[in-house]
């Protein structure tokens, strides 16, 4: 009897990420979910800038559809301007009509990943594991609303005091600029810098 060799499956190499250059070039977005006291979900809807990873929006509701992501979305472009690209999963919220018919209202264009490959999609996934072991394992909530309001507390202290490896400190009379991109000025300045002791 002859066995039949199988067949390989053969795999896409996935495409590379786009390198965004300036702020609000590349916005990254997806979602997570956790639980309350009572055992009901919740879901969050994270969105950063991929080019200094700083988290533009963070917002916690029971249900997440469409219409409640295109509302979000405007509340951050109408403070933070309109981004060139946003990158995201194939999920329902993302591939529906309002979405596509939203971002072609609004010239944004959206760059989805590659299905079954969060790598693509990496600097939100990093920020979400961020979230998830600094914020959400932390507290047990009672209710949605300190859920939300602690969430967004968590956003503005990230946003303020770290700015996701954005932000400079000064230590001693030296300065030391974490690493960053839009830094690489500053880092080249900082060569011709006198440390004053």
């Amino acid at each position: 009897m002859r066995i039949k060799p199988r067949k390989r499956l053969i795999r896409e190499k996935p495409e590379a990420l786009t390198v965004p250059l300036k702020i609000n070039q590349v916005w990254s977005m997806d979602f997570m979910h956790d639980q309350l006291e009572d055992g009901r979900t919740f879901r969050l809807f994270n969105v950063i800038d991929d080019y200094n990873r700083e988290a533009i929006g963070m917002e916690a509701y029971f249900s997440l559809p469409a219409e409640r992501v295109i509302r979000e979305l405007k509340q951050m472009i109408s403070w933070r301007g309109k981004p060139l690209v946003i990158r995201c999963d194939n999920g329902p919220e993302y591939i529906s009509a309002a979405i596509q018919t939203w971002v072609a209202e609004w010239g944004i264009r959206l760059e989805y990943i590659q299905p079954g490959n969060p790598k693509q999609n990496a600097s939100v996934e990093r920020f979400n594991r961020t979230v998830g072991y600094e914020c959400l394992s932390q507290y047990y909530w009672s209710s949605w609303v300190l859920a939300r309001e602690t969430l967004r507390t968590f956003r503005s202290k990230l946003t303020a005091t770290i700015c996701y490896n954005n932000e400079t400190s000064l230590s001693l009379g030296v300065l030391y600029l974490l690493r960053s991109r839009s830094h690489a000025r500053a880092r080249s300045a900082l060569f011709n810098y006198t440390i004053q002791i």
